[in-house]
């Protein structure tokens, strides 16, 4: 038949001993960094008084944060995310009772900051390390769910595709039903099949854990029928409409006034993700401007020096929601350069630039100013480039899902600009990626990001 595995059976104890051991992380790196400040001794009274609340602020912030959830077919990233976020809840409520109860000076800050770096560093690698071997016994056949398929051709083979491709999420196709004479390769060739009514005989010789309803919207006819057959089994039942051949971005299930209801596209900047996002932008913009603000005075004075006229350069942009505002550039070309023209797209070959202006352009950093831009809230760090707003009545009836990229605020750098869509490239590609980003959004993806723009897409071919 197929194994089970002893993770299968003991999912709950697996949870127990999952809180079990970040609490034991949890604790030992707290004794490592009160070892690092003060020396191989026990803790104080009033330091273990404070470790022992601290550790039920832990669990009960962890568990809030649904860290000890199945995290099953779901990304890496979001489980991070969420560790990342409750782990800096952790110290911040701990923070705010050390102020409260007038303590904080009873404490040493060192001791705390490097609790905080030692006890973060230990939760991730555990979290991936953990990850990485439930990988490994999914693919040796450990610790499955066991699914049965439901489907309509092309719905049904996109899932089974996908179920197929991807065996560490530790899914197990059994059986593939359908009334549709056309069949999935993959499904005659590898799985027990048959028709929609033979679905009650083969739960009954075999353990099932989920059965997958994927079908057409319009198909309700058949949703109903499959319903009336399956109805009173015992398993999960899931139902995987077809929305592949949708445009959507971030689409999901949420629940308003007690309705079930589909987001097809919506924002992700929404709820605990605009926080994260703005403090990302607000804290990171801060640090840049101020270790850059020797560099920024050098460059204002070469530019007031290069030609006449002013140092920054204000244009308009249209970013979330189609909102416009100023966005600030360093001034890279002299005044009048489109009083004859009115707004022309950048492109390779043209000469408007001075030759400070050219340098500036080439390098990126006639962009540093937009840092500004991201303390007032007008940008992010990490987006869709912004762009004119007569560039946006133009391409929007030209580029397909163009106006989609305003769900979120336009960045300095973006998942674009990184994959080498920026300046006068292939336009469709360049909104492929951001809205890849916008679908895909995540604190690391940002993170991810800034890194490769800090190493490959400041100086660009591209880039004039």
């Amino acid at each position: 038949m197929y194994r089970k595995g002893f993770l299968r059976e003991h999912s709950q104890l697996f949870q127990w001993l999952s809180r079990l051991l970040d609490v034991l992380i949890f604790l030992v790196a707290c004794l490592v960094a009160y070892a690092a400040v003060f020396g191989v001794k026990p803790l104080r009274a009033d330091y273990q008084v404070a470790v022992t609340l601290s550790v039920l602020v832990f669990l009960s912030v962890f568990q809030l944060g649904g860290l000890y959830r199945a995290w099953r077919g779901e990304e890496s990233s979001a489980e991070l995310t969420g560790l990342f976020v409750a782990w800096n809840i952790v110290f911040a409520i701990l923070i705010f009772l050390a102020a409260i109860t007038k303590t904080t000076a009873d404490f040493s800050r060192a001791w705390l900051l490097m609790w905080y770096t030692f006890g973060g560093a230990a939760l991730f690698l555990q979290r991936l390390s953990l990850r990485r071997f439930l990988r490994a016994m999914r693919a040796r056949g450990y610790n499955l769910r066991h699914i049965v398929i439901i489907g309509s051709h092309e719905v049904g083979e996109q899932v089974l595709g996908r179920i197929s491709d991807s065996m560490e999420s530790g899914f197990n196709v059994l059986a593939y039903f359908t009334d549709d004479p056309r069949r999935p390769e993959k499904a005659k060739e590898q799985l027990v099949c048959g028709r929609v009514a033979d679905i009650p005989g083969f739960l009954v010789e075999n353990q099932v854990d989920q059965i997958w309803i994927a079908v057409s919207l319009k198909e309700v006819d058949l949703i109903e029928g499959v319903l009336g057959i399956i109805g009173d089994v015992m398993c999960d039942i899931r139902l995987i409409p077809d929305l592949y051949g949708l445009h959507l971005i971030n689409h999901s299930i949420s629940t308003i006034s007690g309705m079930s209801v589909i987001n097809l596209s919506v924002t992700p900047m929404d709820g605990l993700n605009r926080w994260i996002k703005a403090a990302e932008d607000k804290i990171l913009a801060s640090l840049i401007l101020i270790f850059t603000s020797p560099l920024l005075l050098l460059l204002g004075i070469v530019v007031k020096l290069s030609s006449p006229g002013p140092v920054i350069y204000a244009q308009e942009r249209v970013s979330w929601n189609g909102k416009v505002f100023l966005m600030y550039k360093f001034r890279t070309m002299p005044v009048c350069a489109e009083q004859a023209t009115g707004p022309v797209w950048a492109s390779r070959g043209e000469r408007r630039a001075t030759p400070v202006g050219a340098f500036l352009r080439k390098t990126s950093i006639d962009e540093l100013p937009q840092f500004w831009n991201v303390l007032k809230g007008d940008m992010s760090i990490v987006g869709p480039r912004p762009e004119r707003p007569v560039f946006v009545e133009h391409f929007r009836d030209e580029i397909p899902r163009y106006m989609q990229k305003h769900k979120v605020k336009g960045g300095i750098t973006g998942w674009a600009q990184v994959n080498g869509w920026r300046g006068d490239t292939d336009l469709e590609k360049r909104i492929e990626h951001d809205i890849f980003y916008i679908d895909n959004w995540s604190l690391w993806l940002d993170l991810k990001i800034i890194f490769f723009t800090a190493f490959r897409g400041m100086v660009h071919p591209h880039a004039y």
